[in-house]
């Protein structure tokens, strides 16, 4: 199945470090392609001895020696409800605390792992990180501080994320940005892979990855369609994503930029048949289901008609309370009739006080800024020509008429430098990754 959903920002980079740990890999591939078990020596019919129930644990932790309160998961699980407008019942509270409680583990273990290594953020870089993302937000530092306190986080919860964000990337910067090399050789040969692949489709989305036996598949299926339900009453893509068993997890699902033949078939033609803004799931795959989010769509190294620049101008036809539906029918159809034999955009204010609509211009409209629905349909208009109408009872009928197009550029070769940073950066980024694994094997964690 697929539908349509709104388009959803991505979480502030302070916030998304909220993730689930995964040993899956991501589902690019299918699962025949990862070793049952991860190596390990498993019985196929296995018997759980005892119950495991991870949300019997009570969200508190000493890691290395520093104590983790329930306090400071209450007020960091806070954060991020009230930052992403959340409305959580209790079973769904209980797992955001323990995915916090993950993240705080985390956290701690980089500021320690910093300091050993000689590195301390102090209170005046603390101080102006604060008050760089409270700008952000639109809000002075004390402002700040008093929302904090007001949605029940906490000043001090705030700067302890900062501190951690701060410290982690100087370690990174110390231990292993410069040991992270890419060879002429290596930029000259995706130059040239590139090149070969010019005008080939490109998708850019993001994922939730559940396993199922056949026992459970029923189960997953019904869960993962009631992820899609809540999606399409704006819970984000991203909320859903942290209990996805694939490694993006962590990204909020980003799969970046993949082609159709680095994906699973169905998964691939899956992919194709989308619109950007579409989700599509639950998709049998091997091991379970996935959904899919369709973010962008491009074509390697060719201009992208969706970054063309619009000139529009837009009738609005409102409905006065107590229209109705007869009448508010009536009132559309004569819209319809009055905006398809405009001739032109200048024959717009004529057409306009036939119906009694409001005229607005727009000189700068991209096209990938128009809801989904609509940029296909804009893209196959002429200068001159209208949209179908479009809209709701409540916020009344609209149609575009289409007053001129600025075509974009095809898309050149990024340079090599571009291409280097690249790949220094995802390098960086998995050398980070399992520096973080070793330390969270090596710590010292109690749960209380």
């Amino acid at each position: 199945m697929t539908l349509k959903v709104a388009r959803f920002g991505r979480l502030t980079a302070l916030i998304v470090g909220i993730a689930v740990s995964s040993s899956l890999a991501a589902q690019t591939v299918s699962d025949e392609a990862v070793p049952s078990g991860a190596n390990l020596d498993l019985p196929q019919n296995l018997q759980i001895f005892g119950k495991a129930d991870p949300n019997v644990r009570k969200p508190t932790a000493i890691v290395n020696g520093y104590v983790i309160t329930r306090t400071d998961v209450e007020q960091r699980a806070a954060l991020f409800t009230a930052l992403n407008q959340l409305k959580l019942n209790e079973q769904e509270a209980g797992q955001l605390r323990l995915q916090v409680l993950r993240l705080l583990t985390d956290e701690t273990i980089q500021i320690q792992e910093a300091k050993a290594n000689q590195i301390t953020i102090g209170p005046e870089q603390v101080e102006q990180s604060f008050a760089r993302v409270s700008a952000r937000y639109g809000r002075t530092p004390d402002q700040m501080r008093a929302w904090l306190r007001e949605i029940g986080s906490s000043e001090r919860s705030f700067k302890r994320q900062i501190e951690g964000e701060l410290a982690w990337q100087r370690l990174i910067q110390r231990k292993i940005a410069p040991f992270t090399n890419v060879s002429d050789e290596e930029v000259e040969a995706i130059i040239d892979r590139l090149e070969k692949s010019k005008g080939t489709e490109e998708f850019h989305l993001r994922e939730i990855y559940v396993s199922a036996t056949p026992e459970r598949s029923g189960e997953v299926f019904q869960a993962m369609q009631q992820m899609i339900q809540q999606m399409q009453q704006g819970r984000p893509f991203e909320y859903f994503a942290r209990f996805s068993e694939a490694t993006t997890a962590a990204q909020g699902g980003d799969l970046g930029w993949v082609r159709a033949a680095m994906l699973p078939p169905i998964l691939a033609q899956a992919a194709q048949q989308m619109q950007v803004g579409q989700v599509a799931g639950p998709i049998e795959i091997p091991g379970g289901f996935s959904i899919l989010y369709l973010v962008d769509k491009r074509q390697v190294l060719m201009a992208d008609p969706r970054d063309a620049v619009l000139s529009l101008r837009q009738l609005t036809v409102k409905f006065a309370p107590g229209t109705t539906q007869a009448q508010a029918q009536a009132k559309v159809a004569q819209f319809a009739t009055v905006v398809k034999e405009t001739a032109g955009c200048g024959a717009v204010g004529k057409a306009a006080e036939a119906v009694g609509a409001e005229v607005v211009d727009n000189d700068a409209v991209r096209v990938r800024d128009l809801p989904p629905q609509l940029q296909d349909i804009v893209l196959g208009l002429q200068i001159g020509q209208a949209t179908p109408p479009f809209g709701n009872p409540t916020e009344g009928v609209r149609a575009l008429v289409l007053c001129g197009r600025d075509d974009p550029k095809s898309a050149g070769l990024p340079s090599a430098e571009r291409i280097r940073d690249g790949i220094e950066e995802e390098r960086t980024n998995l050398r980070a990754n399992r520096m973080l694994r070793d330390l969270r094997r090596d710590a010292i964690i109690e749960y209380r």
